[in-house]
């Protein structure tokens, strides 16, 4: 009689306790223009999904304008607080973190920078400094330290393992990357995770997508640099996929859609590593590219984010996480006119 009075308190168990193996996190990038709206009902969803942390993947605020959560379109007819350009430039990354980090509270927040980040005055000088408390945690410090005990430098670039996966965060900000020293850091990196066995897949998130994607015209394909460089690094992840058998993902950003399977090109030819582009924070969303069939694997004019649950064996299952605007709206807990909001939704686009 045991067994089965044991089977029955396994059925009964919580869904959690049975999937104890599964390790959650989420991601997506592009919360310029509503990410005030936006990512406070992203958080929320991502703190439901019980996720281990999430990552960002860069365009925080647009810079080069006004952010229409900050100063909303003129169409609306709203009352608000005249902003000046200095008041916003100085403002702006504050708001980020006060309006779309906040809300995750003691959740880890990781975060790549995206182009916006660089546009003047903005620079990566100035960006180290505002987010150096995201940029060494514990847990960032001390890989970096493990890889080398001499290394003390605070990068835009890191990585940390967790779970038995390796989670390389990249800098692909501006044209003139990936740079010598980055693709140096991130080739080591790529080869201790093949020599070592307890590393059962790479998850690489970086703001651009590498070159060969299916959003080839807002990529790293953008200058020879980056063309050059960004070949570079497919070539070892497909290394590390097809030859030391570890499972590699490639997560980015900056097209305001969202698209998987986007590696698997003409540019590639059979060589695919699985990709996806999550540009779905708040940004305002972009057309998809010519010739791309609208439907599950390919989004445009929707918000939310991906989660990635993982399985011991370094396999991981990708979902992706639409918002209504009901779910906007209530997360936002009147924070923000419903007009505005509701501009967000429907308006916010090419």
């Amino acid at each position: 009689m045991r067994k089965p009075l044991l089977f029955l308190t396994f059925l009964c168990l919580p869904v959690a306790a049975q999937n104890s193996a599964s390790f959650r996190f989420a991601v997506s990038g592009d919360s310029r223009n509503c990410g005030d709206i936006v990512m406070p009902a992203i958080a929320a969803g991502v703190l439901e999904n019980q996720a281990q942390f999430y990552w960002h993947l860069g365009d925080f605020r647009a810079i080069y304008t006004f952010d229409e959560d900050l100063v909303p379109p003129a169409t609306l007819r709203l009352t608000t607080k005249p902003l000046n350009i200095i008041e916003y430039e100085t403002g702006a990354w504050p708001d980020f973190i006060a309006h779309q980090l906040a809300p995750f509270g003691t959740l880890p927040v990781f975060l790549s920078p995206g182009n916006h980040e660089t546009i003047p005055p903005s620079t990566r000088d100035a960006y180290l400094q505002q987010f150096a408390d995201w940029l060494a945690t514990p847990a960032i410090r001390a890989q970096r330290l493990r890889d080398d005990p001499a290394d003390h430098l605070l990068r835009t670039y890191y990585h940390w393992i967790d779970h038995g996966i390796d989670f390389i965060a990249l800098d692909n900000a501006s044209r003139d990357q990936f740079d010598a020293a980055q693709l140096k850091w991130v080739h080591a990196v790529i080869a201790r995770d093949e020599s070592d066995s307890e590393v059962r897949a790479i998850v690489v998130g970086m703001h651009a997508a590498l070159p060969g994607s299916a959003g080839f015209a807002h990529s790293m394909s953008d200058s020879p640099q980056g063309e050059q460089s960004g070949r570079d690094l497919y070539r070892a992840l497909l290394h590390a996929q097809e030859v030391s058998k570890k499972h590699v993902y490639v997560l980015a950003s900056h097209s305001h859609f969202y698209m998987e399977d986007v590696y698997r090109t003409d540019v590639w030819k059979g060589h695919v590593l699985p990709g996806w582009i999550v540009g779905t924070a708040g940004a305002v969303r972009y057309r998809l590219p010519a010739g791309t069939t609208p439907g599950p694997k390919a989004m445009t004019d929707v918000y939310g984010y991906l989660t990635g649950a993982a399985a011991e064996d370094g396999t991981i299952d990708f979902t992706f996480h639409r918002l209504d605007y009901e779910e906007i709206l209530r997360r936002d807990e009147g924070r923000h006119p419903e007009a505005l909001i509701r501009w967000c939704y429907d308006h916010n686009k090419q």
